[in-house]
């Protein structure tokens, strides 16, 4: 499709609803109106109409921008039950159905250009994790992957990084996958995430699916199958996949002592939040040799009780933490709720998350691969870009978003450049070595596997031993302005105030600041554009800023950018010196938000509050 308008489909045998005549003075308004829509390629199209207006007719568009509004980048999500202030149910069985059927539909007409005939038997396997929403959506997955014609398998309680692996794992290999889960959101959310054998989907692609079954689900309306014409076939993934990374660390290790249990004598405590990480417990470390008492929160509970299942919450870390300090434990882990990302806590009771969990990434990987380029969001500290390139590495800052940072690395080696690291500063990570894939997992088996060969060669030190020289920025500070506007409206207010952002920076009307760039990677543009030959699709909106003081001297950065889940603009600034977020944020209030009457339609009452005491809230 050309535009974001949307084209009407008729409704079969919804001619006439309850609660409404069939009378054209009741189904039909004669009046003018005027509206505009924007088309993809940015352009703004005005449209006056005199025409009459069907109540169907209307009724189908509202339907298919509910089913639209649910893409979240290169993922579907929305809410699966009642329950959290000020949001309505949207996730619901026929809008998953619809969704599930376009995959279904996406992946075989994919592969039979890709095998130039008809295919049959097309597999497609589904994991989800323990929400209670889980049960009542995975019927409706299955229903529209059968409406599809494809061939269904129940993985149960899975991982994100499982579904996709079980797609290449023998002797499962299906042809796609698709996990039900909202990551680290409350219990009442819920999402997909799909994949291929070539890996996650990307953002263009969802939209494809997502526009489809916005077609489906209207003019389906409410109809939704209740009944599955033959079930999925119930698989145990979970334990090859367990399998698959208990051989990595046994065979990397190579223990000269006892080969099969290399974790022998090391006390690792996890914290699984109560999502889907306890397999990580007693089908991975306890069957390597690991000791795991103290571990917290193994068993899957959907209402997740304890705290947020994420290893950037503050009370999942402390949790840990205060587990390894009191167990004397080598290695604390905190996954979140569908472990594709993860966090660590040391043997002295670090708390390893954000840029340090980069950098000791970072420190793992320039070992093995030196000189190579390692791709972050820009989000980042100028500290851990000092720390790359002080190990002979090279840092490549580029957009927000996991499936942005993941794809960057994929380009970068195409055109030749070594890139064996990717990671995002919510613990997002991916390696080369495993297909380009977030796995939280296997970034923990990473880590431990340096643990055991740095106790092997002698060092008690541990792992945060490796970080020790990893500088802390002066300030740090992330800012919300929420977007005053219907929700449909809220992605298009959004783009309009980054845009300015941009335009005032390049016009000077921001002094000491400028739009960063990273010349190596071929990125521009404040970290956003791709200045090669093939640049990749924007996804939304954001920019990252240098700024330096009246003498010249940078003193930090800010990072703008829509938000992709919420209708708000997330801030987030560094610096180096003490008062410079102080600093950065009254310029930002003064000299762009309220200079541009960019103000009118946000509420900028947190970064008020900064900008006027210095004070969060």
């Amino acid at each position: 499709m050309a535009s974001t308008s949307t084209s009407l489909i008729p409704l079969p045998g919804n001619g006439r609803r309850a609660g409404f005549s069939s009378s054209p003075a009741k189904t039909a308004l004669q009046k003018t109106l005027r509206f505009s829509f924007s088309t993809r390629s940015g352009v703004v199209i005005s449209v006056k109409s005199s025409s009459t207006v069907n109540y169907n007719e209307a009724v189908v568009d509202e339907e298919m921008d509910r089913i639209r509004r649910l893409q979240n980048g290169s993922d579907v999500r929305g809410v699966a039950l009642e329950g959290e202030k000020g949001r309505t149910v949207d996730l619901t069985p026929p809008a998953v159905e619809a969704i599930a059927e376009s995959f279904g539909e996406w992946v075989i007409k994919g592969l039979e250009k890709e095998r130039g005939r008809p295919v049959e038997d097309v597999t497609v396997s589904l994991g989800k994790d323990p929400r209670v929403s889980g049960a009542s959506l995975s019927v409706a997955v299955f229903a529209g992957l059968a409406r599809a014609g494809c061939l269904t398998f129940d993985m149960g309680l899975a991982t994100t990084p499982a579904c996709f692996m079980s797609t290449l794992l023998p002797p499962f290999a299906y042809d796609a996958s698709i996990m039900m889960t909202a990551s680290h959101l409350p219990y009442t959310r819920n999402g997909l995430k799909f994949f291929t054998k070539k890996g996650g989907l990307t953002s263009p692609e969802v939209e494809e699916i997502c526009d489809k079954a916005a077609r489906k689900y209207a003019n389906r309306l409410t109809r939704v199958s209740t009944m599955l014409g033959s079930r999925p076939k119930r698989v145990d993934f979970m334990r090859a996949y367990a399998k698959h990374l208990r051989d990595i660390i046994i065979e990397r290790v190579n223990h000269p002592v006892h080969y099969d249990t290399p974790l022998q004598g090391f006390q690792i405590i996890v914290n699984a939040g109560n999502g889907s990480g306890g397999f990580f417990t007693w089908d991975v470390l306890d069957k390597l040799g690991a000791d795991t008492f103290g571990s917290l929160h193994l068993n899957p509970d959907g209402m997740f009780p304890n705290h947020i299942p994420n290893p950037e919450d503050k009370t999942a870390m402390a949790l840990t933490r205060a587990a390894v300090l009191e167990n004397s434990a080598d290695l604390g882990i905190v996954f979140d709720t569908d472990v594709d990302r993860s966090g660590v806590v040391d043997n002295k009771g670090n708390p390893i998350n954000g840029d340090k969990l980069i950098a000791l990434m970072s420190a793992i990987v320039l070992k093995e691969h030196p000189g190579t380029t390692i791709v972050t969001d820009a989000r980042t500290s100028m500290a851990l870009t000092r720390f790359i390139t002080d190990r002979g590495g090279h840092h490549c800052l580029y957009r927000v978003g996991y499936r942005n940072v993941i794809d960057k690395g994929v380009h970068l080696n195409e055109d030749g450049i070594e890139t064996h690291l990717m990671m995002e500063t919510s613990g997002h990570g991916a390696l080369k070595e495993n297909y380009f894939l977030d796995d939280g997992a296997y970034m923990v088996v990473k880590i431990i596997i340096e643990m055991v060969r740095m106790k092997l060669e002698g060092s008690n030190e541990g792992i945060g031993s490796l970080i020790k020289d990893l500088e802390e920025p002066s300030e740090s500070v992330e800012l919300r302005m929420n977007i005053i506007s219907e929700a449909k409206h809220a992605k298009a207010r959004g783009t309009e105030l980054i845009e300015a952002f941009r335009s005032y920076i390049e016009e000077g009307q921001l002094e000491g600041w400028e739009l960063d760039s990273c010349g190596d990677c071929w990125v521009s543009k404040g970290c956003l554009v791709d200045s090669n030959d093939s640049p990749a699709a924007i996804d939304a909106h954001m920019y990252r800023a240098k700024v330096s003081n009246e003498k010249e001297e940078e003193i930090g950065w800010v990072h703008i950018r829509q938000s992709i889940h919420n209708p708000n603009i997330a801030i987030n600034m560094q610096s180096s010196v003490p008062g410079g977020c102080l600093q950065m944020t009254r310029a930002l209030r003064d000299k762009f938000l309220l200079a541009s009457g960019m103000n009118e339609f946000l509420d900028i009452s947190q970064v008020d509050k900064y900008a006027t005491n210095g004070k969060m809230g």
